[in-house]
């Protein structure tokens, strides 16, 4: 099959080269002639395991291209996917702008039946307004079919999500486009059958009520652990003991420094902005996000606990472990390192900051009036140096074994605060330092 792809985003590219490595015929197509400019020469413009050489091995092989022409890129296509950004309008709810405006271009430049889905996230009641939108700009009569097929994918592992999803939403009215659909993910599906098939609206639901839940967990999980820490009792031992039974399970149960990132914050505005339009209420989903907001202070707050019998934090030097809101991506959006950061200048500290390959993003969001407080660093060992303490804010593989003994010896300090647990605190105190975990009794 030929896939136009709209939007050359996080979405759109891992899709698009997913696709692509399937055998299909892909092109990308952007407004942006920057983005497709570097993605022709072979600039990535995001951080994601395998995409590179995804990308490299299919646009090698003529299966995936990039274009600024959507009149050309859509001749003889068969398939439409928007995966243009939806972000969060003031109020909350979600701003439809780049979505209603791919569909009416998808409608200016049809020549032959062609089946649209969308990709981004969107709320109840999108597939409608597309179809409305189309049919408004169709300069001639075409038949079209308009589907509703959320991406599932998580950053840092979306290549594999991708290529082997463990289950595909489909939410179309159409015979004629469910057996297109079925056909576009024969080569996803060959062990056993993924699809599930359902109105659009559910289709469209599905997604929010999905990362609603994921949140909720992690939310509920970090509020427990505040909990613990008061009551003397450990978030690791009540999260096995937990875990432990089918009906919860171990996913998404460890406390931290709360959720970021361009999904989970988002989305749970989106569905409260839903919920607000039919006069619904949903005290859960606010308490899920207050709570995440609340949680990406804490080690600020602890900070702040352990540093008041010593000065103050006002020119104390802190390392900063991590930027990105989760290992294995760039992705710096709603990120707790940032909240950390923020407050931590503001009382006048000197930071030390480091992240794997977050580092470029995280100098475009940070205030260039702060910069003077701030030092870039290569590894994790250089952020050590001299400082007074470490924080942890992004669970990176690499931080699991560094050599503890190394990174002591070039600190001027001896506190560590641990946002992702990845250290045990008998282990950290007999190295000699003074470690600080999400959910542990702090004596």
């Amino acid at each position: 099959m030929k896939i136009v792809i709209l939007g050359t985003g996080y979405v759109g590219l891992v899709t698009g080269a997913c696709f692509a490595e399937m055998g299909h015929t892909v092109v990308c197509y952007d407004i942006d002639t920057v983005k497709i400019d570097n993605l022709q020469k072979g600039f990535i413009p995001i951080y994601e395991p395998g995409l590179e050489e995804l990308i490299c091995r299919n646009r090698k092989a003529g299966r995936l291209s990039f274009n600024t022409d959507l009149a050309s890129a859509m001749k003889e296509c068969t398939i439409c996917i928007i995966a243009v950004p939806t972000p969060s309008a003031p109020d909350g709810s979600c701003d439809l702008s780049y979505v209603l405006a791919a569909a009416r271009s998808i409608a200016l430049h049809m020549s032959q039946y062609c089946v649209i889905i969308t990709k981004s996230t969107v709320p109840v009641g999108t597939s409608k307004k597309i179809r409305e939108a189309v049919e408004t700009h169709l300069p001639h009569p075409l038949s079209f079919d308009v589907v509703s097929n959320p991406e599932f994918l998580k950053e840092g592992a979306a290549v594999s999500d991708c290529m082997k999803p463990d289950r595909l939403i489909i939410g179309c009215e159409s015979e004629k486009a469910a057996q297109i659909m079925k056909e576009l993910y024969k080569g996803f599906t060959l062990n056993h059958d993924r699809i599930f098939f359902m109105d659009p609206a559910s289709a469209e639901m599905t997604k929010y009520v999905a990362n609603a839940m994921l949140a909720t967990r992690i939310s509920f999980m970090n509020e427990m652990a505040g909990l613990c820490e008061k009551l003397g009792a450990n978030i690791h031992a009540v999260r096995q003991g937990i875990g432990s039974d089918h009906r919860i399970g171990y996913h998404f149960l460890y406390a931290g420094v709360g959720y970021g990132g361009s999904c989970f914050p988002k989305d749970i505005h989106a569905l409260e902005a839903m919920a607000r339009s039919v006069g619904y209420s949903t005290p859960i989903l606010h308490a899920v996000d207050s709570v995440n907001e609340t949680q990406k202070h804490v080690l600020a707050n602890k900070m702040r606990a352990y540093f008041k019998t010593r000065g103050g934090i006002r020119d104390k030097t802190i390392a900063i472990w991590g930027l990105s809101f989760k290992p294995d991506t760039d992705d710096v959006r709603e990120a707790p390192a940032f909240t950390l950061i923020e407050e931590l200048l503001s009382q006048g500290a000197r930071l030390r900051l480091y992240d794997p390959v977050a580092i470029p993003k995280a100098r475009a969001k940070i205030a260039r009036p702060q910069i003077n407080q701030i030092t870039w660093c290569i590894d994790e060992y250089h952020a050590a140096e001299n400082s007074d303490a470490i924080a942890l804010l992004t669970e990176w593989k690499q931080f699991r074994f560094v050599n503890l003994d190394k990174i002591l010896d070039k600190m001027e300090g001896k506190a560590f605060f641990d946002g992702r647990n990845q250290y045990r605190k008998e282990d950290m105190s007999l190295k000699g330092f003074h470690y600080f975990g999400i959910g542990t009794p702090n004596d």
